[in-house]
């Protein structure tokens, strides 16, 4: 950091990820995906960056402090200053096989999975760091509190997997909450994105509404979408919590 004149900027989110051991356990999930191609998000002062380029594993990055990104590109780093989420992936990707490597800002990482999750297939990997609670809502099973739109958008499309567990002194500042770090392995999954996306949202709106009532704005066929309901065991007064990730989908290939 001192090389490089930067201080961790609140507004950006950014804690860097100062354990050797955390950071190990990353770039090994990151090297065994074996992919064409790496994009980083994030990269601060370099210790994913740093590991990467020592297993020959150039990244691309794309970083919003404009000094961190001018010091990467002095390194011969193919950098974009800006958004992640707000980036063209489609444009981004080069080859059919990327593995997406980062600490992510808290504040953007919901995003960013429902983003990747329905945006370029060619992301075939991801390791990301989220806290705690966020990395239990992204692999929660139907039925629970922390069960809900990121659960089933993330489930659609990757198989998910823990690499390593992180805690506040792991980082400089250290955050006020404990960290996860999941490794996502695409799924061959043909279910519209958009339309889950959609489905989701609708239908865990308001949670504690029945399933039905929170779909009504759809153009959907109410009494077939009930007798399929029946014949998955459910009432019709059944939330969307209660829904299997299967079930969404089937919902979006047979009803919209």
């Amino acid at each position: 950091m001192q090389e490089m004149g930067i201080r961790p900027n609140k507004t950006l989110g950014q804690n860097f990820l100062v354990s050797q051991n955390v950071i190990d356990k990353i770039i090994q999930a990151a090297v065994h995906c074996e992919a064409k191609e790496y994009i980083e998000v994030g990269p601060g002062p370099g210790a994913l960056t740093d590991l990467l380029l020592e297993n020959q594993l150039k990244p691309s990055l794309i970083e919003m402090d404009k000094k961190i990104a001018e010091y990467w590109q002095s390194q011969g780093l193919n950098v974009i200053q800006g958004d992640a989420l707000k980036q063209n992936w489609s444009e981004l990707i080069q080859t059919d096989d990327c593995c997406f490597v980062s600490n992510l800002p808290y504040q953007i990482s919901s995003s960013i999975v429902i983003d990747r999750s329905i945006g370029p297939k060619q992301v075939r990997n991801m390791i990301l760091m989220f806290q705690k609670e966020v990395a239990q809502r992204i692999v929660a099973p139907e039925g629970g509190k922390d069960y809900g739109l990121l659960s089933v958008i993330a489930q659609s499309f990757w198989e998910i997997e823990k690499v390593t567990e992180a805690g506040p002194k792991d980082f400089f500042p250290p955050p006020k909450v404990a960290s996860r770090v999941l490794k996502f392995t695409r799924k061959e999954n043909d279910v519209d994105g958009i339309k889950l996306l959609k489905l989701t949202k609708a239908a865990f709106a308001q949670r504690r509404k029945k399933l039905l009532k929170n779909l009504s704005s759809f153009s959907l066929d109410q009494e077939s979408l009930k007798n399929e309901l029946k014949k998955w065991g459910y009432a019709e007064s059944v939330r969307a919590e209660q829904l299997k990730v299967e079930e969404f989908q089937s919902i979006v290939k047979n009803f919209l």
